[in-house]
């Protein structure tokens, strides 16, 4: 049957019945059938009888091959056609070898092929289906891949418009910081000033006190060595004359001298010494609280900024029921915890608090910095800060360092750092909100006032050893309250 195409009739023709491929050479038999030199001469090799037509079977008397020219031509021109139809349709879509349109996709080896690629022997046993058939189904993947990859997009695109906003309000608050911190230091300064003008001019009227009782004992030591030289002169010269002469006016001369006695200079006085002591002591105070200035406040300075600008993660701690003293209430949430009346009936598990009212944090830390805060409500006993996770749960515990405990609280009436022996804090007020800033990789804790942003006492780097370590809390009469 002729194709519908006249361009795929002509290529029908112009094909080769024994390797059905464009015709190489093409020759003519006696039956008039064509077909390329190289394969009819393959099919009557070694045959020594009559030489048959492959494609009708009829004998040919005579081998002989009439090259069929005008076949040659049309070969040629049907290529030609066969070339523009395919860029008429599909652009590139041109067999490589045979200038074929591509019309068949090839499974195995995954590339377009024509139909004569699909007689051949590289792709005879091949799975082959239509191009568009293997296009749409390809596109159906490749959208599915685009649907992915747009997704990741708008989350990248997210991600980015996140981050852009976050680093506007990361420098906002730096710029906050930044103008809160030239704020404070020039008051800082100011106070500073107005302290050494108060200092330099209570010493400098204290210089003048001493210059004046000095120059008053010069000048009356001055006179008396004065008077004192001229009646020894005086004696020298009586003790010269004869003895009637000598004796004369003896009582004026013996009273004068008995008068001329060393007298004792004016001393400083009891009041002046105690202004100058009570002045050295105040120095002394001074000095020792601009020294622990200087060594609390870049750490104090660093915990203050990172609890506002993330230096620190912030923490939501919850308290560990398996952990609580038996007469420690904890809420439902676990993030508030008070001192009941009654011991509840728990379970005496290794890991409980038997003897002081305490109870942990669900949160281990080993590294990183870490920060939450503890609200109290009430006013009485209480302490807040960390512990290590091997912390001693069964009878007496010391509330030190030395025990596994680094806390502040409310102790017997006095807000102290639970230090070995305890440190009182000067504080005018008791925080009610205090905040608990733990440096894993320093070895320290940091408690701030989280109402004021005050420091109130910092655990030295290198105090908390490394291993886990977890919220530690006290109740001794509060209610302490997670903040969120």
């Amino acid at each position: 049957m002729a194709a519908e195409n006249p361009v795929e009739s002509l290529q029908e023709e112009a094909t080769c019945p024994v390797c059905l491929e464009y015709f190489t050479e093409p020759v003519t038999l006696d039956c008039g059938h064509n077909f390329c030199r190289a394969c009819i001469a393959q099919c009557w090799e070694g045959s020594d009888t009559a030489a048959s037509c492959p494609q009708c079977t009829e004998t040919v008397q005579q081998r002989n091959l009439r090259p069929n020219r005008q076949l040659a031509n049309v070969i040629e021109i049907a290529k030609q056609l066969s070339l523009q139809a395919a860029k008429g349709t599909g652009g590139d879509g041109v067999c490589g070898k045979h200038q074929e349109a591509l019309k068949l996709f090839c499974e195995e080896d995954q590339t377009p092929i024509c139909v004569i690629c699909r007689e051949s022997r590289a792709h005879r046993t091949h799975t082959v289906v239509p191009i568009q058939e293997a296009a749409q189904e390809h596109k159906e993947r490749i959208q599915a891949h685009l649907k992915t990859l747009r997704e990741e997009r708008e989350k990248l695109l997210g991600l980015k418009v996140t981050g852009e906003r976050n680093s506007r309000e990361y420098l906002k608050q730096t710029q906050t910081e930044r103008q809160k911190i030239v704020s404070e230091f020039q008051q800082l300064r100011q106070f500073l000033e107005e302290q050494e003008r108060l200092l330099l001019a209570q010493l400098e009227k204290l210089d003048e006190e001493i210059v004046r009782i000095q120059n008053e004992n010069v000048s009356k030591l001055s006179e008396q060595i004065s008077h004192l030289s001229e009646l020894i002169s005086e004696m020298e010269g009586k003790c010269q004359k004869p003895a009637s002469e000598f004796l004369q006016d003896i009582r004026s001369i013996l009273s004068r001298g008995e008068k001329g006695k060393f007298q004792q200079p004016e001393e400083i006085s009891p009041e002046l010494e105690e202004q100058v002591s009570d002045f050295s002591q105040k120095m002394i105070v001074l000095l020792e609280t601009l020294e622990k200035f200087k060594d609390t406040l870049p750490s104090a300075l660093e915990t203050k900024r990172g609890g506002s600008l993330g230096t620190f993660r912030q923490v939501n701690v919850t308290l560990d029921p398996d952990t609580a003293h038996p007469k420690l209430l904890l809420s439902d949430d676990r993030k508030s915890v008070s001192l009941g009346g009654t011991q509840q009936n728990l379970p005496n598990n290794p890991e409980r608090f038997d003897y002081w009212s305490c109870v942990l944090g669900c949160e281990r830390f080993t590294s990183g910095r870490h920060c939450w805060e503890v609200e109290v409500r009430d006013q009485g006993g209480w302490a807040v800060g960390v512990a290590r996770e091997s912390v001693r749960r069964k009878g007496q515990i010391s509330h030190s360092p030395e025990g596994g405990i680094w806390a502040v609280g409310r102790w017997l009436g006095q807000f102290q750092a639970l230090t070995s022996p305890e440190t009182l804090l000067p504080l005018s007020r008791v925080p009610s909100r205090t905040r608990v800033c733990l440096d894993c990789d320093r070895g320290q804790v940091t408690f701030i006032d989280a109402g004021d942003e005050a420091p109130i006492f910092t655990f030295p780097p290198g105090s908390v050893p490394g291993g886990r370590i977890r919220p530690w809390f006290w109740v001794g009469g509060s209610r302490l309250r997670l903040c969120p």
